[in-house]
């Protein structure tokens, strides 16, 4: 199905995009859910949801260097006969990660990312806000290049967006945290608004239900309703029933369409129903 379209440096990518800390036990919630998020998603699950992504027409997932997503990506490309294109976030451990981000970084290009992005481990540990620069920002973009992806810095921190554009960093993108709560934003949600829609660069919004604090239409609403028309929002998916029905919510936010997506009913609800 087709899904509505950005670019991030010449790469064409879903305007949603699919996160995946569920799938490494990243809750952002409980040591409890972590525990089970760890136990539920084999690379077959994940492969799963990938699945469900591509046919509904969600291309993109952001992940740092993980071997597990990489064999469900391929997967998920098998079955259906389309490509996910990966956003990498190397230089925050895991899996694949050696701690040196000229490795990180070509690990990333020995696996089939498109675009890399140094994670917020990285990227703000390096941010010197006084002297308006990111330390050794300028050489990780350009070895990035030389590996052959897109370059772009991926942030908890409003300031990098602001610090990169005034140097004329190489970056083509940014991954920024916004959502309505505010959830983990270093500053408040207007001022947030108005540097993701004052920088040229696209932007890909992460945690917009504000890891579970907010149901998916109140959710995407906000994050697609104050965003540029280039930018992009990623969601984490616990489920393929999840997946299709954040792609509808969103698909019927960007194309305003009439498509109806079912409420959440309860008993205490029945008496809304027509």
């Amino acid at each position: 199905m087709d899904f509505p379209q950005t670019s991030i440096g010449g790469v064409q990518v879903s305007r949603l995009l699919c996160g995946s800390n569920v799938f490494f036990g990243f809750s952002h919630f409980s040591a409890a859910r972590d525990k089970w998020l760890q136990k539920h998603f084999t690379v077959e699950r994940i492969a799963d949801v990938l699945t469900c992504c591509l046919e509904q027409g969600v291309n993109g997932i952001v992940s740092g260097p993980q071997p597990r997503l990489h064999e469900a990506i391929k997967i998920a490309e098998q079955r259906t006969g389309l490509q996910m294109v990966w956003v990498c976030t190397p230089g925050a451990g895991g899996e694949a990660c050696t701690g040196r981000i000229e490795e990180d970084i070509d690990w990333c290009a020995r696996h089939d990312v498109k675009v890399c992005m140094p994670h917020p481990v990285w990227t703000d540990a390096r941010l010197i806000i006084s002297q308006n620069r990111i330390d050794q920002g300028p050489e990780t973009l350009a070895c990035i290049r030389q590996h052959g992806m897109v370059p772009g810095f991926s942030t908890h921190r409003i300031e990098t967006v602001i610090v990169s554009d005034k140097q004329g960093y190489d970056a083509e993108v940014y991954i920024q945290l916004y959502n309505a709560l505010g959830f983990l934003l270093p500053v408040e949600t207007d001022w947030a608004a108005r540097i993701i829609n004052d920088t040229p660069k696209p932007i890909i919004a992460i945690k917009p239900l504000a890891a579970g604090r907010l149901i998916p239409p109140t959710g995407l609403h906000f994050s697609f309703g104050t965003i540029k028309p280039i930018d992009m929002v990623c969601i984490g998916l616990m489920s393929v029933e999840e997946a299709e029905e954040s792609i509808a919510i969103a698909r019927k936010i960007l194309t305003a369409s009439d498509e109806e997506v079912d409420l959440a009913v309860t008993r205490s609800k029945a008496h809304l129903l027509r």
